[in-house]
This record gives C-alpha cells, sequence and structure tokens, in this order.
C-alpha cells in the first residue's frame, strides 16, 4: 500500500503515537460482532488503566468506560463515545494488519473509533478539561442497540453533554465536519403481510391475489417520497425483500414485504410510518386483500444542536486550523445509535477525514474500507479539545 505523509496535531508526547496506532492495529486484526466485544472490551480495559484513567470499569454487557479527573471538583461532567463493534464481512484491504478472523472485519473504522477515545483520554490527562470526561466505549451500535443499553445501564447518569464522531473517507486527512442540524437519518422497518384467498393458477377470479397487491403497494409505496413528502426534506422507503408462493401453479392466500423507513427529523419521521401504514391498507382493499403492518423502531434522526456544534467547530479550528472545516458531503440517510444519546443529551457528532492525501474513495460496510491510520491522532485531539471547550460553556 502506498505510504503517505503524516498528518498529526500536536500534544502527544514521544512513543504515544507509536503506541496508539499499534493499539488501532491489535483491534483491526481482532474484530468482534456487536455483543461479542469480549476480547475488544479486555483489551481496552487494559489500554485505559495503562495510560492512568480512572474508574475504569465494564458497563452494559460489553461495553466499557473511565473517567479522567477535571481540573475543578463539581464541574460539569462531559463524555466522549467511541464504539467497538465490527461487521459480518470478508475484508479484501490486503492491510499487512487486517482481520485474522474469518467473516468479520472492522468495515465501519470502529477500531479507529475505539482508539482515538483512547488518545483523547491521553490528552485530557495532561491536559484536563474543567470537569471530568467519561469515555465511553459502546458496544453494538451497527445493531442499532448498543447506545440505548448504556443509557439504561446508567453510565451517563450526570453527564451534562456528550460527543462522538465517525470516519469518512470522503474527506482527507485533517478535514473535519461539524454541522448543525441533521446529519443521520432515522432507521425504522417495516413488515406489511397481505392476505387473500388462494387457488389454482388457471383460475384467478376464485382467488384474491396477495401477489397482485405487493406488486401494486411496491409501486405506491415510492410515492411516499415523491408525492407526499415535502421535496425540501429527504427521505428514503426501501422495500427489500418480497416473499409469497410455493408453486408454479397456485395463488397463495399470502404475501409479506419488508424493508426500512428512512428520514432527517421527528415530524417526516412519524409522517412516513403513517403514511406507510394507510397505503398499505387502503391499497389492501382494493385488491380484496387485508393488510397487517408491523414496525420496529431503529435509530432515531441524528441532529446536531447548535451550541454543542459551536463548540465543536471552535476546537476544530484550535487544533487544526480554519481550512480545516469542511461541509457535509450530501445528506447522509445512514442511521447511527449515537442519536440515542441525543435525546436525552446536549452534544455534538463529527465526521473525521479518513483518506490520506491521494488515496481513492471507498465506502463504509465494504470489504475494501479502511481508515488511514493518521485520523486517529485528528480525532483524539479534536474530540479532547472539545471537551474541554464542552465543560467551560457549561461550567
Amino acid at each position: 500500500m502506498t505510504s503517505h505523509p503524516r498528518v498529526s496535531p500536536q500534544g502527544f508526547a514521544d512513543g504515544e503515537e507509536e503506541w496508539l496506532g499499534a493499539l488501532r492495529r491489535d483491534l483491526h486484526r481482532h474484530p468482534e460482532l456487536s455483543w461479542q466485544e469480549e476480547s475488544t472490551a479486555a483489551r481496552l480495559v487494559n489500554a485505559l488503566t495503562a495510560i492512568g484513567a480512572t474508574e475504569v470499569r465494564r458497563i452494559a454487557g460489553t461495553g466499557v468506560t473511565a473517567r479522567l479527573p477535571g481540573r475543578r471538583a463539581g464541574a460539569p461532567a462531559v463524555a466522549i463515545r467511541g464504539d467497538i463493534d465490527a461487521l459480518p464481512i470478508r475484508e479484501a484491504t490486503g492491510l499487512s494488519f487486517a482481520s485474522e478472523i474469518p467473516g468479520v472485519m472492522h468495515a465501519c473504522g470502529h477500531d479507529v473509533h475505539a482508539t482515538w477515545a483512547v488518545g483523547a483520554a491521553m490528552l485530557l490527562r495532561e491536559a484536563p478539561a474543567e470537569g471530568d470526561v467519561v469515555i465511553l466505549l459502546q458496544p453494538a451500535e451497527e445493531v442499532a442497540e448498543g447506545a440505548a443499553a448504556v443509557l439504561g445501564s446508567g453510565a451517563l447518569d450526570g453527564v451534562s453533554a456528550i460527543f462522538g464522531a465517525h470516519v469518512d473517507r470522503r474527506y482527507e486527512v485533517g478535514q473535519v465536519v461539524a454541522q448543525t442540524g441533521p446529519v443521520a437519518a432515522s432507521a425504522d422497518f417495516f413488515e406489511v403481510e397481505l392476505t387473500g384467498a388462494g387457488g389454482h393458477g388457471a383460475r384467478p377470479h376464485e382467488c384474491a391475489d396477495p401477489i397482485v397487491g405487493a406488486g401494486a403497494l411496491i409501486g405506491a409505496i415510492q410515492t411516499l417520497i415523491a408525492r407526499r413528502l415535502d421535496p425540501a426534506i429527504p427521505g428514503v422507503v426501501t422495500v427489500a425483500t418480497v416473499h409469497a408462493g410455493t408453486a408454479d401453479n397456485i395463488i397463495p392466500d399470502r404475501a409479506t414485504l419488508t424493508g426500512t423507513i428512512r428520514a432527517v427529523d421527528p415530524a417526516s419521521r412519524a409522517f412516513l410510518l403513517e403514511e406507510l401504514r394507510h397505503v398499505s391498507e387502503r391499497l389492501a382493499a382494493a385488491h380484496h386483500l387485508t393488510a397487517r403492518v408491523e414496525f420496529a423502531r431503529g435509530t432515531p434522526p441524528l441532529v446536531n444542536p447548535p451550541g454543542p456544534t459551536a463548540w465543536a467547530r471552535e476546537a476544530i479550528r484550535a487544533v487544526l486550523g480554519p481550512g480545516a472545516e469542511m461541509p457535509m458531503a450530501g445528506t447522509n440517510m445512514g442511521g447511527e445509535d449515537f442519536a440515542f444519546y441525543l435525546e436525552r443529551l446536549p452534544g455534538c457528532f463529527l465526521r473525521i477525514g479518513a483518506r490520506e492525501p491521494g488515496g481513492a474513495y471507498a465506502p463504509a460496510h465494504s470489504p475494501g474500507f479502511y481508515a488511514a491510520e493518521e485520523s486517529v491522532f485528528v480525532g483524539a485531539a479534536v474530540l479532547a479539545e472539545t471537551a474541554r471547550r464542552a465543560a467551560a460553556a457549561l461550567g
């Protein structure tokens, strides 16, 4: 793989960058799926203990928290979150430290997210914030369950704000996005079961064909975005699976569709869910079918509020200079369970550039995804400084 110049902000002592790089590479070699991050958690407990963090403990099953004491007792505490789980993908990066676990890889950069959280702890140990900073290493982000488990554990009780970030190869190392407003979409799941009357394929008039109804419904669902949602508001409705039938000459009595609904704010999220139910039930009736519509709520929209985003932007300029701030490269319709924290706490979620200068784009969740190691040091420095500025503002 081509070597590129390092882009790393100041702040780490001699040997610390190499120590962090070794931690990242070790995590990348040994990825673990959601709720299976036992070895990952143990490695991170050891790392946080080694750098002198206090109150290092396991939470929410396979999660880890630690605390960096602030300069003033009783000052508001803030949190820095890194996620730690991997994906069921076979790695094809060719990296010297590629996954050694068959069919599992860090295809979303959580090895980097965990490492820069530890790096932020190192920087906060040397230059503390006004109040305590909680380092949160969260499991199970990829299945959208970890944040809710952390909140339920009480690990963030007493915390006044929370910050996190995601690597992004759309941006070069040294470029960071801190943007007010929607930065990730809600991701809810639906299942529509259409029930009719089955029979012989030669006598469709004796039946109420759910396959014909399913075909009509697939087309009708697409009009929710095209004709019902305000064109200025992003949204996506995807029909991902269709199941019906057992033989070529039998009209079945039922057909099932499943998929996802994505929205960027609570109002459009509620609107699309209700409209999908309405269209499914009415179209089913028009085809002499009945519809059972069920939803499984996923992540809410992730919406950065103005105040904490301003603190993050100040931190970016302080660490990297004014030219480092970048606008969001289009609407992100992916889900991110950091959104659960922002429903309860002020905070901000950043995008950290992870493409080496001259490097090619590689999409997350693909076998060829990797994040340039220098993004570890950028993320650590920006998040640590964001925590300092947030604590000062809250204090």
